[in-house]
């Protein structure tokens, strides 16, 4: 069949970022509870590494050996969730009272990006992204006078990961889930564990690590 450009429906284009969640790592080395991210403004991903080394011999490039490859970002938001304190290097010496330069405890963060296409628009669907053994690095913030044309401050951190096993295949420390794949069903049992549940079975958010999620999506409907 001759390949066809530009078929109404299939013009897709991923916009935005929501539904932001913060697990931040216990001192047992799992993590805790989810607690929602608000005022949520970017995440703005940057992986590095993946990069050739050129071996030469015999007067020839003999073969590219690549580098292994690092998974990092840059969260913005206008507001921070207070769990993020330990996350950021702060304490708390005394109610109201915390002081910074303190050691920065990891977490686990999940969050969303949209799917539009020409049709429906961002209705089409959702990317989950999850994201693992994240470490946040001092940032700056910047404060300034209350003017004719003020503006609220961003905030923005630089976070680096550390890979977690995923079975089968390299560790990694980044998790997407396309809801326009994923079986409806396994997906929205995928939800209830991010999220929480209600109820008289109420559940509290908890972030599954890659093998969990890879059972729960293969698993027969």
């Amino acid at each position: 069949m001759k390949i066809k450009w530009d078929e109404a429906g299939k013009r897709l284009y991923e916009t935005g970022v929501d539904h932001g969640v913060l697990f931040p790592m216990g001192e047992d080395n799992a993590y805790g509870k989810g607690v929602p991210w608000y005022g949520l403004s970017a995440v703005n991903e940057s992986p590095s590494g993946g990069e050739p080394n050129a071996v030469w011999a015999d007067n020839i490039k003999y073969l590219n050996l690549m580098s292994a490859e690092d998974f990092g970002a840059t969260i913005e938001a206008y507001t921070y969730p207070d769990e993020f304190e330990a996350c950021n290097g702060c304490a708390e010496i005394a109610p109201g009272v915390t002081i910074s330069q303190q050691d920065r405890k990891m977490f686990g963060f999940c969050y969303r990006t949209l799917i539009g296409n020409d049709t429906v628009g961002t209705k089409y669907g959702y990317k989950l992204h999850l994201v693992y053994g994240a470490q946040a690095s001092p940032s700056e913030k910047n404060n300034q006078t209350v003017n004719d044309s003020p503006e609220a401050a961003t905030m923005s951190w630089e976070i680096s990961t550390t890979p977690v096993d995923v079975p089968n295949f390299k560790p990694t420390a980044h998790l997407v889930i396309d809801s326009t794949k994923t079986d409806k069903a396994k997906l929205a049992k995928l939800e209830e564990m991010l999220y929480g549940t209600d109820g008289d079975q109420a559940t509290e958010p908890m972030l599954p690590m890659p093998e969990k999620v890879i059972e729960l999506t293969k698993a027969a409907g």
